[in-house]
């Protein structure tokens, strides 16, 4: 049996205090019922997911790179207030070839001026942003069509 192509879902700093945080902007949702509901979508989509949340911007870079190295099929990356201030992250998404679409629970374009510069997105090749937890299975959906 062939192996189902594999989708990293990559979170960035505080996403493991979802439920916790800012529930009023983020939601009640914890990452891992997130990450619950998206392995579930990815077995009803042919897919499988590598989920992952670091608050350290160098293991987000180390781990697009390593979706490239793998051969995923694409990246879901919510960075977080990375998006904002990393021009690293930015050129790491930019080096791969692996397609990354850039997650955001809310739309930081309504929120504070600071939040709206998105230096990631300006490399990813879709960015979903104020759907809340539905992003994430936007993205997936098509993530998993690419």
């Amino acid at each position: 049996m062939a192996t189902p192509p594999l989708i990293f879902v990559l979170n960035g700093p505080n996403l493991n205090l979802l439920g916790s945080r800012e529930p009023e902007i983020y939601g009640s949702d914890t990452l891992d019922e997130i990450a619950e509901r998206l392995s579930e979508q990815a077995g009803a989509l042919g897919v499988s997911v590598e989920i992952r949340q670091s608050n350290h911007e160098g293991h987000l870079i180390d781990w697009l790179h390593e979706a490239q190295a793998v051969g995923a099929r694409a990246v879901i990356i919510n960075p977080g207030g990375y998006s904002h201030t990393s021009v690293a992250l930015h050129d790491a998404v930019k080096a791969i070839s692996t397609p990354v679409i850039e997650v955001h629970l809310s739309d930081p374009e309504t929120r504070e001026s600071f939040r709206h510069t998105d230096l990631v997105a300006l490399a990813a090749n879709q960015v979903i942003k104020g759907k809340g937890v539905t992003g994430y299975a936007l993205a997936l959906d098509a993530a998993a069509r690419l």
